[in-house]
């Protein structure tokens, strides 16, 4: 069952970063409260803060299309990169992506090979698929060179952080 809007609020001020997520999300779709970006983004980033991944995520994201927070394409790597740091794929493909665009980080088509590899070697479905097209279009352009030392830091961070099981 879950707690009415009182308790989890008072979870959330408590510091309880799972609370603190969902009443982000909350806020940002406008469920039980009225929508608000700004209190989002406010209860994200204390989630976020105490290292939450999937609000590093959302965080991430909010900075790369100006969701209650002015748009900044290098403050959103900083998040999407701490989120993927903890194996979160999704951060990871977003991280990708904005390797493979340049924004808010130099293009590096390395960096967005190996990202999206993290994510074709441990997600599922969908977003297996995806991450899959993703690396090899930005391995079409990519020297023998750039590719092996791609694949040589995607397996390093892998060994580096072993899946949970």
């Amino acid at each position: 069952m879950e707690p009415d809007i009182d308790t989890l609020r008072a979870q959330a001020e408590q510091g309880d970063a799972n609370a603190q997520y969902r009443l982000g999300g909350m806020y940002r779709d406008g469920t039980g409260v009225q929508q608000g970006y700004t209190e989002a983004v406010r209860w994200y980033r204390l989630a976020a803060e105490q290292g939450l991944a999937e609000a590093q995520f959302v965080l991430g994201g909010m900075y790369a299309f100006g969701g209650g927070v002015p748009q900044d394409a290098a403050e959103a790597v900083r998040w999407f990169r701490l989120a993927a740091e903890q194996g979160y794929a999704r951060a990871q493909a977003s991280l990708g992506l904005m390797y493979d665009t340049g924004e808010g980080v130099t293009q590096d088509d390395v960096q967005a090979h190996m990202w999206f590899n993290l994510v074709a070697s441990r997600a599922a479905g969908r977003a297996r698929e995806m991450a899959v097209e993703d690396r090899d279009l930005v391995a079409r352009r990519m020297t023998a060179a750039q590719l092996a030392e791609a694949q040589r830091l995607a397996r390093e961070w892998d060994e580096a952080h072993p899946p949970e099981p």
